[in-house]
């Protein structure tokens, strides 16, 4: 600045401006008290020095406190959740690992036993897609023109037409169907096949006497089907989680996922270094990635269909809307006899279906090894259980079951562990009887509220801390929360968890393992988007193929709530619960009978 005074100065003393020769004099006051502001200046910066480590302690709290502000103020104006992932089909599935070729072999083969038929690929328009009240179902006769008898297998055959009331001529729909009576409390799932033309075929075998009627329901049409395929394959951000991360006084909150891009900002890698699960989060600002202390659903992703897809997905229009019988939709079934028995165990295999079991007078029977035991009061289930160590692991679904027992069984004393409720884990004990329940939730993705980081912890590795033996007994339900992502993500976590299964098995054979499938749900367009039936259909395809051979007995939820008279829901009522777990506790302790 002096010299800038010095240059006007010389320009004033070369006669070019007579009024700035004031500049001079200022220049030189200043400079007489330059020692005096280079003194205030050093006695600053020691006092600063010499006080820092208290100055740090009262004002890390001020930071954190404009920091979260800062946070606050930022996300007041930008949309919640991550603002743009990188999608890609493939991206998710092979994150961590790369798969083996064995397992690419078997990856693949998986994808095509759930390989879905797609419609025509043109615009969208609701007058040509498939509407239930438009479509019709009949009953056949029977084989012979005879009478129905036990024993018998029934088929119903079912014509899509769109919403104009044209038949429709290609596959894809997703039908359930189910035939029930009612005055006997019994019910059965029926299989549908798709015969890729517009019509599809119920079958049924027939279990018990008397009258029965046939229920046939559109869960989402082929073009719906469409939509939420490429919803998985591409958008499986559309539900999001975050972390929290802590060091003293500051905080942050970051997002995170089994996909996040690596170019916006630096990631925290979970990966889990044992089954190589991937996780990430975004790596806070202030803070290391190890101060991360927990995990919790961040949110859905809205606006993710356009207007022509959202007219796919309308409650009481196209979603889970029974279709109609075009005569009578029940059946009057005799007796069997033994020439009909012979006669249809002589058809082709082909064509026969055999359900995991069905519903009379209310209990769930299982075509099976094992004879259906019903326990109806605690000190039944104490007998069973006596000496054993059960150990949950996975969803709320299997979480149902550690409350059921611990409610109905008064010797069961639940410990506090200071769980948050609904996350767990949870131990109860029956120290007279030498019985002890636990469960834990599955390691992420997981959609549960707050969740400590401690507590997130794979399943196989779980199983690998299990010593097991004839008094162990596990029970695994895996599926609700990978409805997101695409197909390989659960293949890889389920693959997983088999091989520590058979490491289970092969060092304590005696181990009981209990594997519970998906089950149907309650559906509205939102809910359709992130948890849909037929997200939870392929899973369940998936998994009952990558346990099949093993020695685990599979609860089959998917059936026993696809042939009940109670509506879905993701969490079934009670009395679904309790044939659930006399189903699991029939294999625990009773004798194999033949099949």
């Amino acid at each position: 600045m002096c010299d800038t005074i010095v240059m006007v100065t010389a320009e004033n003393e070369m006669g070019l401006d007579p009024g700035k020769a004031r500049g001079s004099n200022m220049c030189r006051s200043l400079s007489k008290y330059a020692p005096v502001f280079l003194v205030l200046a050093l006695s600053g910066l020691i006092f600063l020095l010499r006080n820092i480590h208290t100055l740090e302690r009262l004002n890390c709290q001020t930071v954190s406190t404009f920091y979260n502000l800062q946070n606050s103020l930022h996300s007041a104006f930008t949309p919640e959740g991550p603002s743009s992932l990188y999608r890609n089909q493939t991206y998710c599935a092979h994150l961590g690992q790369e798969p083996s070729p064995d397992e690419l072999l078997e990856e693949h083969y998986l994808l095509d036993s759930i390989s879905w038929p797609e419609p025509p690929a043109r615009p969208i328009s609701l007058s040509r897609t498939s509407d239930p009240t438009h479509s019709l179902f009949a009953i056949l006769p029977a084989e012979g023109g005879k009478e129905w008898r036990v024993g018998n297998q029934m088929e119903a055959l079912v014509q899509i037409h769109d919403f104009q009331g044209r038949p429709k001529h290609h596959g894809g729909d997703f039908l359930l169907a189910r035939l029930h009576s009612p005055e006997l409390g019994a019910g059965v799932a029926g299989q549908v096949l798709d015969h890729r033309n517009g019509f599809y075929s119920a079958l049924f075998p027939l279990l018990w006497e008397g009258t029965s009627r046939v229920e046939v329901t559109l869960v989402h049409s082929s073009e719906a089907v469409a939509v939420l395929r490429r919803l998985r394959e591409e958008r499986p951000d559309r539900v999001f989680f975050k972390s929290l991360f802590r060091s003293g006084f500051l905080s942050e909150t970051t997002v995170c996922n089994l996909c996040l891009p690596a170019g916006q900002q630096p990631l925290c890698n979970y990966t889990d270094l044992r089954t190589g699960e991937p996780w990430y989060c975004y790596k806070p600002k202030l803070l290391g990635c190890n101060t991360r202390i927990n995990h919790f659903k961040g949110g859905y992703q809205k606006h993710l269909l356009t207007n022509k897809e959202a007219l796919l997905f309308q409650s009481g229009v196209n979603i889970k809307v029974a279709i109609h019988a075009s005569g009578s939709n029940s059946i009057t079934v005799l007796p069997e006899e033994k020439a009909e028995v012979e006669s249809s165990s002589a058809r082709s295999e082909s064509v026969r279906v055999l359900p995991s079991g069905y519903y009379f007078q209310g209990s769930w029977r299982p075509l099976g090894e094992y004879a259906m035991h019903q326990f109806n009061d605690s000190s039944a289930i104490t007998q069973c259980l006596k000496g054993k160590v059960l150990y949950m692991y996975g969803d709320s679904t299997v979480r149902q079951w550690f409350e059921y027992l611990n409610a109905f069984v008064p010797e069961l004393k639940e410990f506090n562990l200071h769980s948050p409720k609904n996350v767990g884990p949870y131990l109860a004990v029956d120290s007279t009887h030498n019985i002890m329940l636990q469960y834990r939730c599955h390691g992420p993705p997981i959609r549960f509220s707050t969740v400590a980081s401690s507590e997130m912890r794979y399943v196989a590795n779980e199983l690998d801390g299990l010593s097991g033996g004839p008094d162990t007994v596990v029970v695994l339900s895996v599926w609700a929360h990978f409805s997101t992502f695409p197909v390989e993500v659960y293949i890889r976590r389920l693959r997983h968890i088999r091989r520590a299964v058979l490491r289970l098995l092969d060092r304590a054979p005696g181990t009981k393992v209990v594997v519970r499938s998906a089950n149907l749900q309650a559906l509205d367009p939102e809910v359709s988007l992130y948890n849909s039936d037929w997200f939870s259909l392929q899973l369940d395809g998936v998994l009952r193929a990558m346990f099949k051979g093993l020695d685990v007995l599979l609860v089959d939820a998917w059936e026993m709530t696809a042939a009940h008279h109670l509506p879905h829901a993701l969490h079934p009522p009670p009395t679904i619960v309790k044939n659930m777990i006399d189903t699991m506790l029939t294999h625990i302790c009773s004798q194999k009978k033949k099949s």
